[in-house]
């Protein structure tokens, strides 16, 4: 489990395609803290540590979680946010988030709105009935709270320490980003399904 707080920002140092495709993450994470096996969020993809090294980390990616996400536009020096594993006790600042993407949603427009900045995004529609306003998802990991919801279209609001502490100020119109919606908003739906 996550909360969609990002803690660092990794760069890709190395792809290898071995059956799986294995990363190799660069990070400023104190890597003899982390261990094998351990979960790491990268771009909200929940993936496992394979390797470590004094300021890297590799990971194996299987073909599945390439299909659903955006990891195929992955290249040597592409940058991805990352965050450890929530622990017992630590501070739940963003959502509830399991690091299992539901989909990609594309950057629709970005506009800037004094020192924010405003981006709107489509949604897959089988995922769109799920984004409400004032609702939470996590994009590329980061945990965000809905301004707007106009069918498959919802807009986000950046602030600059966001913009800054995550790989959000790269942001362009076209980019596919991960997709994760709250996971109540799923029970809900579900829920209703039954009634």
């Amino acid at each position: 489990m996550f909360t969609g707080i990002v803690t660092d920002i990794g760069e890709i140092r190395d792809l290898e395609q071995r059956g799986d495709l294995r990363a190799r993450i660069a990070t400023n994470y104190e890597t003899s803290g982390i261990d094998m096996g351990a979960s790491i969020a990268c771009d909200g993809v929940c993936l496992t540590v394979m390797g470590l090294g004094s300021d890297w980390f590799d990971v194996e990616i299987s073909a599945e979680s390439v299909s659903k996400t955006n990891i195929s536009a992955w290249s040597v020096g592409y940058r991805v946010n990352l965050e450890r594993a929530l622990k017992v006790g630590d501070e739940l600042g963003g959502h509830i988030v399991s690091g299992h993407v539901d989909g990609v949603a594309e950057v629709v427009s970005i506009r800037d709105e004094g020192d924010s900045t405003r981006v709107t995004l489509r949604a897959p529609a089988e995922l769109a009935k799920f984004i409400a306003p004032k609702g939470s998802v996590a994009l590329n990991g980061t945990s965000l709270t809905v301004n707007e919801v106009k069918g498959n279209e919802f807009g986000i609001n950046f602030i600059p320490h966001t913009k800054q502490a995550t790989t959000w100020g790269d942001v362009q119109e076209g980019d596919r980003v991960n997709l994760e919606i709250d996971t109540l908003a799923r029970y809900v739906a579900r829920l209703a399904e039954a009634s």
